[in-house]
């Protein structure tokens, strides 16, 4: 396996930090983007292994931190899970200028449910493969239920998640809430 450090912009000029991971001995028969969990990077164990899995498949993956996360610029405070699916429009965008476009969408958890929205924004998907997506991206909220109270009455709060500190804003929340997972599979068609 070969991998290459790269970094792309988004749709609102913050650079991205990602991997692409491309097979050894071959040239990739098809490419894929891979949205990490909430709050993750790409730098996750489980995110690692299932990429270096797939390029031994012959399949190139990009991995890249969301914005505010990892490695990427910006304010993790500033974004949705609309933000998330403009980043992976935004990494399937740079891979078709500047290797082939991709045919095949991955995502964990939160980042599987933004896999499924982002996928009926990029003519060259085929595939979408998610690892424990949420039924509704709203699901995620159960891990802010200490702070939901907060963040309606004041409009932010600081939450912990996985032992680290977020900032949480209402505008997050309502946009969780406006998604609607069931009418974007019904129409998916991939």
């Amino acid at each position: 396996m070969r991998s290459e450090k790269i970094q792309f912009q988004n749709v609102y000029g913050h650079t991205l930090a990602a991997r692409l991971e491309l097979p050894a001995d071959r040239h990739p028969h098809n490419f894929a983007v891979f949205a990490h969990v909430f709050t993750g990077n790409k730098n996750l164990t489980a995110v690692r292994h299932i990429s270096r899995a797939l390029t031994t498949s012959g399949i190139a993956v990009l991995r890249f931190d969301f914005t505010g996360l990892g490695e990427s610029e910006g304010s993790f405070a500033d974004t949705n899970f609309t933000s998330n699916v403009e980043d992976l429009v935004s990494a399937a965008e740079y891979l078709k200028t500047h290797y082939q476009a991709p045919s095949i969408l991955l995502g964990h958890s939160l980042g599987g449910a933004a896999a499924i929205f982002a996928a009926g924004e990029i003519d060259s998907i085929k595939a979408v493969a998610t690892i424990g997506a949420p039924s509704e991206p709203e699901h995620v909220s159960h891990l802010l239920a200490s702070s939901l109270e907060q963040i309606e009455k004041k409009g932010v709060a600081t939450v912990a998640i996985g032992g680290r500190q977020f900032t949480i804003k209402k505008q997050f929340i309502q946009d969780l809430r406006d998604k609607n997972m069931f009418a974007r599979l019904r129409n998916l068609r991939k």
